[in-house]
C-alpha cells in the first residue's frame, strides 16, 4: 500500500487556519424541503425582539445568508435557519428563517424541524407522548406538540398565528396569462393563491411542469404585488409584503391526499414539501367558504408527494380580519451535519447562485 493512500485513510480532519470563519449546522429536511440549522459560529445579534435581530442580520450579516444558502456550499432552493432568544421569558427560543431572497416571516417546515431537533438534541426536557415547545418567529408566537415514542420524534404538529382571508376570488392581469382568479390571505405570510380548476392554464402541478411553474408563479406573484394595495399586515409592517405564490389542485389526488399545493416563493424557490404557512392561510380560505369544520382534517400533498394535515383550532377576531388558528402537521430528518469554513482569498466565499 503506497503511503500516500495511508495517508489518505489516516489523515481525515482538516484544520483551518485561524482566521478561516467557521460556522457549524445541523441539516434537515421536512417532505424534502431542506432546512440548514446554523448551530454555532454565526455573529451574535443585537436586538429585544425576533423582529429585532432580524433587521439586525439583514444590515450587517447578510453575506453570511448568501455564503450558507447560495453556491457553492449550498443552492438556489436552499433554506435556513438561526436560533435566537426568545421575546420573553415565556417563549423557549426564537428563531430566523433564510432563503435565496432573504428573511421570510414564517415557515411550517422549519417549525416541524426545528422542534424535532429540539427534541432528538435534547435542548429541551423531553418526555414519552406530547412535548410542547413556544417558539417565536417573525409573525409572532408558534406552539408546537413534539410526540414521543419510545425515545424517538413520530410527528409534530404546530398551531400557527391567526391566519385570515384579505379576498377570494380576485382577478389580475398576468402578461401571457391573461386573467388570473386568486385567493390572498395570510397564513404567517402572504400569499397569492391560485386555483388550477379556475384558471385555464396550459401546465399541470407535476415535476414535468417545474420550470412553468416558477415563471408563471413569479410572473403572477408580481402581478398581485403591482395591482393588490391590501398586502397589509393589520399589526406589523415588516410583514406586510406577498411572499409567493400557491397553485392549487383541490381534486384528490391519486395516492389519496385530498389535495395539492405547489408555491413559488422568494426568488423563484419551489417549496418541496406543501408548505406550512400556505397550509394555513388556505384553512383560513376552506373555513371562510365553509369547505372545513372544527375536528376535521385535510391532507395536503406537495410537488414531491410528500403530505401535511391541516385543520381549524379556532377562530378569533385579529384587527379587522376574523382569523382562524390552524394547525399543521407533517415529520422531519435528520440530514447531516456540517463545518463550513471560509477562506478570506476565496474569491466566492460569498456564495453565487446560478439557476
Amino acid at each position: 500500500m503506497s503511503n500516500t493512500y495511508q495517508n489518505i485513510l489516516s489523515k481525515t480532519n482538516f484544520n483551518p487556519p485561524k482566521d478561516w470563519m467557521q460556522i457549524k449546522t445541523i441539516d434537515m429536511h421536512t417532505g424534502g424541503e431542506p432546512l440548514r440549522v446554523i448551530v454555532s459560529g454565526f455573529p451574535k445579534l443585537r436586538g429585544n425582539s425576533v423582529l429585532d435581530y432580524r433587521r439586525y442580520c439583514k444590515e450587517n450579516f447578510d453575506y453570511l445568508r448568501t455564503a450558507l444558502l447560495f453556491e457553492p456550499r449550498g443552492h438556489a432552493d436552499m433554506y435556513g435557519c438561526i436560533l435566537v432568544p426568545p421575546n420573553d421569558d415565556d417563549g423557549d427560543f426564537g428563531i430566523l428563517f433564510l432563503h435565496n431572497e432573504g428573511y421570510s416571516t414564517m415557515c411550517g417546515h422549519a417549525i416541524i424541524a426545528i422542534s424535532t431537533l429540539a427534541v432528538e438534541m435534547n435542548w429541551t426536557s423531553v418526555q414519552e407522548g406530547e412535548n410542547i415547545l413556544k417558539i417565536d418567529a417573525p409573525c409572532g408566537r408558534i406552539t408546537s406538540f413534539v410526540n414521543v415514542k419510545n425515545g424517538k420524534v413520530t410527528n409534530v404538529r404546530f398551531h400557527c398565528v391567526p391566519s385570515f382571508v384579505v379576498g377570494l376570488n380576485r382577478i389580475v392581469d398576468v402578461a401571457g396569462l391573461g386573467k388570473v382568479t386568486y385567493d390572498l390571505a395570510y397564513g404567517g405570510a402572504f400569499y397569492a393563491y391560485v386555483d388550477m380548476a379556475k384558471n385555464n392554464f396550459n401546465f399541470d402541478l407535476s415535476t414535468d411542469s417545474y420550470r412553468n411553474l416558477i415563471s408563471k408563479g413569479m410572473d403572477i406573484k408580481h402581478a398581485v404585488m403591482n395591482a393588490d394595495n391590501e398586502i397589509l399586515h393589520p399589526f406589523e409592517n415588516d410583514l406586510s409584503f406577498l411572499y409567493g405564490t400557491i397553485f392549487i389542485d383541490n381534486n384528490k389526488q391519486p395516492f389519496g391526499a385530498d389535495s395539492k399545493n405547489v408555491c413559488i416563493f422568494a426568488e423563484g424557490e419551489v417549496d418541496r414539501c406543501p408548505t406550512g404557512s400556505g397550509v394555513s392561510g388556505r384553512m383560513a380560505i376552506h373555513k371562510a367558504r365553509n369547505e372545513i369544520a372544527y375536528g376535521e382534517t385535510m391532507s395536503i400533498e406537495s410537488i414531491t408527494g410528500s403530505v401535511f394535515k391541516g385543520s381549524v383550532i379556532s377562530e378569533e377576531d385579529y384587527g379587522t380580519f376574523k382569523a382562524v388558528i390552524p394547525q399543521v402537521e407533517g415529520s422531519a430528518y435528520i440530514t447531516g451535519m456540517h463545518t463550513f469554513v471560509m477562506d478570506p482569498n476565496d474569491p466566492m466565499k460569498e456564495g453565487f447562485i446560478l439557476r
